[in-house]
């Protein structure tokens, strides 16, 4: 039976079509009490009187009106209460911050042709680096979810860095750490209105994932062991890694971005409750 006396967190929502052609909203929440997930359905009439700010990421809400379906599988939701209202994401200033954050890091790399490459793609996608989220579910998926894990993923960096006894050019290091997730701001959208993340169908036409597209765009700007460090950053293939380090006899340097990534994508600020 149905508890309509829960408060649930919103985990993820998307509207699709039907076969008859309406719309249809999928919704997956999470009980605060017990941490159980259900899976909701709500059907076009529905979506039409709610608000869609209601369907943000990590709000708290209650059903108050719904039903199980004869499987039992999923709840037919027609009336939901917005309880908590969660942010969207970094605000502006602290975008902008971030931002002047990884340039200090840009500065820093000794390379000219490098550091010229990665600063006009910065700057030249300057308004998406600093809104995109990092995911849409797994960490940093909200509004500068991805400039904060950029950040994240530099201050790891930088401390690893002196315990390698110059065993690794930094330059290629802050670079990867810049680029590896970049392609994020073609591959999702986000709502600046409610948070909501979305894949960018457009993307998917062209590209596999954004790791093949800054493998790509690193390779054809003759930037090699950066574009290795990207394909492997997922380190899986089974993740998403274009190099799978455990099939591959990969040299020492193309496995720290993995780590790196990795490390912010569990300890830094991985979710809209991290920030609020």
């Amino acid at each position: 039976m149905l508890d309509l006396n829960a408060v649930y967190e919103v985990v993820t929502f998307a509207i699709g079509d039907t076969k008859a052609g309406s719309k249809m909203g999928k919704l997956q929440v999470k009980n605060l009490d017990d941490s159980s997930l259900l899976n909701c359905i709500l059907w076009e009439e529905t979506l039409n009187r709610l608000d869609s700010k209601i369907f943000r990421t990590n709000n708290h809400i209650k059903i108050v009106t719904g039903t199980y379906n004869e499987k039992y599988n999923n709840c037919l939701v027609s009336e939901i209460k917005l309880i908590k209202e969660a942010k969207t994401g970094l605000d502006e200033a602290q975008r902008d911050e971030l931002f002047n954050k990884i340039m200090v890091y840009v500065n820093e790399i000794s390379d000219k042709k490098l550091a010229e490459f990665v600063s006009s793609l910065l700057f030249e996608h300057e308004k998406e680096f600093k809104t995109a989220p990092a995911a849409k579910l797994m960490h940093h998926n909200y509004i500068g979810g991805l400039i904060e894990h950029t950040y994240e993923c530099l201050d790891i960096s930088k401390n690893l860095l002196e315990k390698c006894n110059n065993k690794i050019n930094p330059d290629n290091v802050y670079a990867a750490c810049i680029l590896h997730d970049f392609g994020k701001i073609f591959e999702y959208d986000v709502d600046m209105e409610t948070g909501l993340i979305e894949y960018n169908e457009e993307f998917k036409k062209d590209w596999r994932t954004h790791s093949q597209w800054g493998f790509s765009i690193c390779m054809n700007n003759g930037f090699k062991d950066i574009a290795k460090m990207i394909a492997a950053h997922h380190g899986r293939a089974e993740w998403g890694a274009l190099i799978d380090l455990d099939e591959k006899d990969a040299e020492p340097y193309m496995y720290i971005i993995h780590h790196i990534d990795d490390l912010s994508a569990k300890f830094g600020k991985i979710s809209i409750t991290d920030i609020d």
